[in-house]
This record gives structure tokens, sequence and C-alpha cells, in this order.
């Protein structure tokens, strides 16, 4: 008999699909599964879910009752389990059809939560690592009940027998697979035990192993998950949860978080990671389903600005997908993923109540983390705003402290501009905050929602010139027409220079140019290229007047004062060049190539100039 073999029918008659188990086995590995290793998975479920129907069957009996055994010597490998068991006709009616499986029976079916899976195709995963699948098993519903043999062989055909009671004393059900040579990888006794360990450590009934050495079976789960435990004290569970945490991802956690939602089954550990990572990038979690590890990198059961932990959670009403290596988007993984961000919230609110220390720790840590949360969340602003770090012109600083020495705080775009004026501003007396980073920007802006007597402004290169102090008027005449010359020799950068006296003495020049004017300008140009036409219309009605580039020069610097004496049109051009190139350098933002080769002309001129005055 095979799985395929349908008599014809008359015409107009239904009929019935028919099934290429090899090419279905094929579509398995390669785009259900991701490995073929899935296959002890598949078994452990299945003996799994035959226990749970089983115990609903004997309610009274105790857990450890009924188990599952493992058995692995190389030549095959066995799982066999105290299970419900499966009559003749539920071998008929669901081993031999694809996509139906015993958890789907009518008479269990109002137990289906109980169950870890919901699909028919699990035992044909088994097809990835044999060429032949062995069944036997005895039903629990039936006193006395025969003992069933299934045999399904990779060609898609397969036998169905009765035997004595005697070739499976107990009820249960024993699936023995042979595996096929290509398939060791997965069917080798300490790969058999590594995997039993990595899909059952958390499942709740005991599951043994044994490799045919002859000693007694080992315990694949021999310890109940650690927030199912009981210590002495408080600190004694802290300890073994963190411990646990440090086993299971390899670092040490800053603080780990209990979580429990009752709703769902829920239990759990989040831990805080000791180093910061990238905003954006999601760690993978390791989500156990009625104790079955389900994924270790489901990202989506935390919200994305979650990523300063990884998670270890068993749940008992998440919804697998069909593949069962990831969770279903429903609307219970949403509600889940809400309640499990205010267990972080309130983490992050209960650490900065009780314990500084570990809120500055994490602070420093994962800043960038909470920022990202404190744009969205109200509550979390108001309560770490002020404890956030910042880039300031006073170094590196919370608001709350920024706060105390300056009443209006000035904010950059940008963080090449904070670059630009920050020695500057410092010197002026300007409290500048770095807005430049993700994040920094709408959060300083926010500060007066904590602190109603600080003002916030983006600062604008007006506002930063208004602070610098002005020559005096002989000094301006005498550099008049040094200034005009540098203005024409920079006309080709829109740049208007100025000169000023300011702090730092040592600072020859200031460019004060923000990436918007850049923008401007360029759209500009573009717009006086393409006159005329359907884009030059466009542009035309986008064109503004462009912002042009402010060069500052320093009168307290003396390269600067001996420059501006020069009487030699093209050396005071060429000076002027250069102090624009040297300025350009010092804003840290990238030159372009005109930039570029003004630079390197300017050098090779004042070079030449100086060779030849030497000469």
């Amino acid at each position: 008999m095979t799985l395929h073999d349908t008599p014809l029918s008359p015409a107009g008659a239904d009929r019935t699909f028919q099934v290429d188990l090899r090419g279905l086995v094929d579509l398995l590995s390669h785009h259900l599964y991701s490995s073929p290793r899935v296959y002890l998975r598949e078994l452990l479920q299945n003996a799994v879910d035959a226990l749970t129907a089983r115990h609903g069957l004997e309610p009274g009996a105790p857990a450890d009752t009924f188990g599952i055994r493992l058995y692995a010597d190389g030549s095959v490998v066995r799982v066999e389990d105290d299970g419900v068991g499966l009559t003749e006709d539920d071998v008929h009616t669901f081993l031999a059809t694809i996509g139906r499986s015993s958890k789907r029976a009518e008479r269990i079916a109002e137990q289906r939560a109980d169950f870890i899976g919901q699909f028919g195709i699990g035992l044909l995963s088994c097809f990835l690592v044999a060429d032949e699948i062995h069944v036997l098993s005895r039903s629990a519903r039936t006193p006395d009940a025969p003992v069933v043999e299934w045999r399904g062989r990779g060609d898609g055909s397969y036998t169905v027998r009765t035997l004595p009671s005697s070739a499976h004393p107990r009820p249960g059900t024993t699936v023995t697979l042979t595996p096929r040579v290509d398939a060791g990888e997965w069917t080798r006794p300490a790969q058999v035990h590594a995997l039993a360990r990595h899909f059952g450590s958390l499942l709740r009934h005991p599951v043994t192993f044994d490799d045919g050495t002859g000693g007694s079976g080992a315990s694949v789960n021999p310890e109940p998950a650690p927030w199912a435990g009981t210590y002495p004290t408080p600190g004694a569970r802290s300890r073994a949860l963190a411990a646990y945490g440090e086993e299971t991802f390899g670092f040490t956690p800053l603080d780990t978080i209990e979580l429990d939602l009752p709703a769902v089954g829920l239990k759990g550990i989040a831990c805080v990671l000791p180093e910061a990572v990238p905003a954006g990038r999601r760690h993978g979690h390791r989500v156990h389903v009625k104790g079955m590890l389900l994924s270790e990198q489901a990202e989506e059961i935390l919200p994305e600005w979650a990523f300063f932990v990884r998670c270890v959670v068993d749940a008992e009403s998440l919804r697998p997908t069909a593949s069962r290596e990831s969770l279903y988007e429903d609307d219970t993984l949403v509600a889940v993923r809400d309640a499990l961000a205010e267990r972080l919230r309130a983490w992050i609110a209960r650490t900065a109540a009780s314990d500084p220390d570990l809120l500055g720790r994490f602070l420093q840590t994962h800043h960038l983390a909470v920022k990202s949360l404190a744009v969205h969340d109200d509550e979390i602003l108001r309560m770490l705003l002020p404890w956030l770090p910042f880039e300031t012109t006073d170094g590196h600083a919370t608001l709350d402290e920024f706060a105390r020495t300056h009443r209006t705080v000035l904010v950059t775009s940008s963080v090449e501009e904070f670059r630009q004026v920050a020695a500057i501003a410092s010197a002026a007396g300007l409290g500048v905050v770095n807005g430049g980073y993700t994040y920094d920007r709408e959060l300083v802006h926010r500060l007066p929602e904590i602190r109603p007597e600080v003002s916030v402004a983006d600062l604008d290169p007006a506002t930063l010139t208004a602070h610098l102090d002005p020559v005096d008027r002989e000094t301006e005449l005498a550099a008049a027409a040094y200034l005009a010359l540098a203005r024409d020799a920079l006309a080709v950068f829109d740049c208007d220079v100025a000169l000023r006296t300011f702090q730092p003495a040592s600072a020859p020049a200031l460019l004060l140019d923000s990436r918007e004017a850049r923008h401007e300008r360029t759209r500009s140009q573009l717009a006086r290229e393409q006159q005329g036409g359907l884009w030059g219309d466009i542009l035309g009605h986008l064109r503004q007047e462009a912002p042009r580039a402010q060069l500052i020069l320093n009168q307290l610097n003396p390269l600067v004062r001996t420059a501006v004496g020069i009487d030699e049109p093209e050396l005071a051009r060429t000076s002027a060049e250069a102090l624009y190139g040297q300025a350009a350098m010092l804003s840290r933002r990238p030159l372009r190539p005109a930039e570029s080769s003004l630079i390197n002309r300017s050098f090779l001129d004042l070079l030449a100039h100086a060779l030849r005055k030497d000469s």
C-alpha cells in the first residue's frame, strides 16, 4: 500500500491529490525546516503530546509516572514514550494521511491548548535522516488493546499490522529510525544526546538517554527551569537566575529581570547585556513553548527598543508557525510583547528609585536604548532624562548637571556643527549640546518639560556670531582691503568673511556652515544650471535665497594679524584660501573635491612663496 495509490474515479467524480512523498520531504528540508536536526524535536514533541493526553486519561497519576526514553547507538535512533498510544484506526487515520495527526482527533480536540504542535507533518521530518520509520504503539484508551505496527518508507509506501500485546507490554509508542549513511552527523549517539538537551532541557516530563554502552540512562532534563525552583533567600534566587543566564547566553548579565505573565503561562528571565550594542541591532531570544525549545532567534517577542536584553522564556499559549521554529504574529503575541515591554519599563523605574549605582552602570552602557525608549515614553522621559549622558561644551554630562550652569541650552543639528563651534562656544560661555546623535536633539528640546526654568533653542550661526566680540573701527578699516580680496577668493564657496575677536586665541578661524545651508546652495546651483524646461521650473519654484557660509577670522591670533596686513594681492588671496581650508578641516566634515583642491593649491603656493623669499 502506498500513500499515493488512489483508484480511478468516474468522470466528474471528486478526486484526491496525488502526493509525491520524496518531493514533499525535499520541500520540508529546503524550505520549512532550518536543519535536519529538527527530526528529534518533532519526535520529542509527539511524545510530550502523547504524555499530555495520557495524563488527561489518568489525571491522578504523579507527574513523573510517565516519561520519555531515548536510545541511539549509531545504528538506530529510538524514542519511546508512556503516552496515550494509538489504536489501529488511529494509525490508518493519522499516520497514513498527509497533513493530519492524532493531535487533531475529535476526542481530544477540546484539549488542543495542552499540546505543543497543531500540525500533522512532524513525523515526516524523520525522513530527513532516515528512509524508514518504524512505529509500535499500544493504546491506553482500550484495555488489552493490541499492538499496532506501522512502517513508512521514503518512497511513499507503508504497511500496517497488529501484533500481540507482548510486542509492546505497556501503553505508549516507540518510534525507531534506521539512519541513512549521509545522516550520521545528526544521528550519532553524542549528537542525539546534545540535541535532546538542546530542545528538551525544560520539558516537564522526565526524559532519559541511553547510548547502548550498558550504563544507566542519563537524564536529559535533570533540573527544572530555574524560575520554577524554590530558594532559601531572594539573593539565592537572583544568583541562580543570573547563573542560568550566563550559562545560556555566555555573558555575565548586568542584572536579571524575572518575567511572569500568568495570563499566557509565560515565565522566564531577561538578561541585561553588560556591553552596549548598536542601535536597532536586535538579539534573538530563546523561546520555549510548553518546555520545548521553539527558537533561539525569536526577535518578535520584544519591541525594537529593548535591544539591551536577551530573554529566555517558556510559554503555554504562544502559537508556533508551521515549521515550529518561530512565533506566529497574532493578537496574543502582540499582547505578550506589550506586557514584556511594561516589565522592562518597570525594572528601569524600580532601578532608578532603589539602586542608583546599578542605574548609573546601566545608563553608561545602554544610554542609546534608553534614549530610544524615552522618545516614545513620557514616564521614562520624566524619570531618566536628567540622568542621560550627552556630549556638551562642558564635556560629557547629564542634562541635569548641564542645566545647573546654563539656563539657556543651545543644541546643534549635527555632529559636525557641534565640532565646529564647541571650543569657541565654550570660551564664549555658551552652553551647547551635541544634537547630532540619534534621539539627542529631540530629547534636549524636551528638557523644559522636566526643568521649566530652562529654555532650549537650536544653535544657528547668527547666535554664535552675536557672541563674538567685534574689532574696533580702526582695525576693521585697516583690514578692509584684505577682507575684500578674501571674499572674492572664497566666492566660489558662497562664503562670506568677517573679522572678530574670540577665544581661544590659538584658533585662527572659524567656519560656520550648516549641512542644511550647503544643501540649499547645492540646490540653487543646480537650479542655475538647469534653466528652462520642466526640471528647471520645478527647481525655480523651490529656490530660495541660499544662506552663505561664514569664515570668521580671529584678530587675537598672531597669524591672522599678519595675514590682514599683506599688501600683495595674490599672496593675500592664497592666505585666505589657506585659512578657509584649515577651518574646513577642523570642522571634521567631509571635504568637497573643490575644497581638497584648494587646500593642496594654497599649501603649494605658500610653500613656493616662502622658497622664493628665502632665495
